[in-house]
């Protein structure tokens, strides 16, 4: 499960997972993203706020996670990764090999850092 928000005046998606991500999750953020994105022609920044990765609840979702990366990754500036987690810490290295945005990650304690870092692009 994903809470998020789309802070429409900074073109920034903030994501919170808070249980094992699901098919839906990725096709709500979708259903909100996407009319941005074709209003304004991509999105400044993602801030993923996650204390630990949830996993997937199905290989649906993990397979709709990866079509939202896909058809997204090149429509997002910056993306900021708010954790402690280990796990988190490295994957956004390993993301940035093959998705074009910019990957920063911030302690727990520093989401208004992390914030205004995706705001400067």
């Amino acid at each position: 499960m994903i809470d998020f928000e789309l802070l429409r005046d900074a073109g920034v998606l903030i994501v919170m997972p808070r249980g094992a991500l699901t098919t839906e999750d990725f096709r709500a953020i979708t259903r909100t993203v996407d009319p941005y994105i074709s209003e304004n022609g991509k999105l400044t920044g993602l801030l993923i706020q996650a204390p630990a990765f949830p996993g997937w609840d199905s290989l649906g979702a993990l397979v709709e996670h990866m079509s939202f990366v896909r058809d997204h990754h090149r429509k997002i500036e910056r993306v900021a990764v708010v954790t402690d987690s280990a796990i988190l810490k490295i994957a956004p290295r390993i993301a940035e090999h093959f998705a074009h945005p910019e990957f920063k990650v911030f302690r727990s304690d520093e989401k208004a850092n992390a914030l205004a870092w995706l705001q400067a692009a």
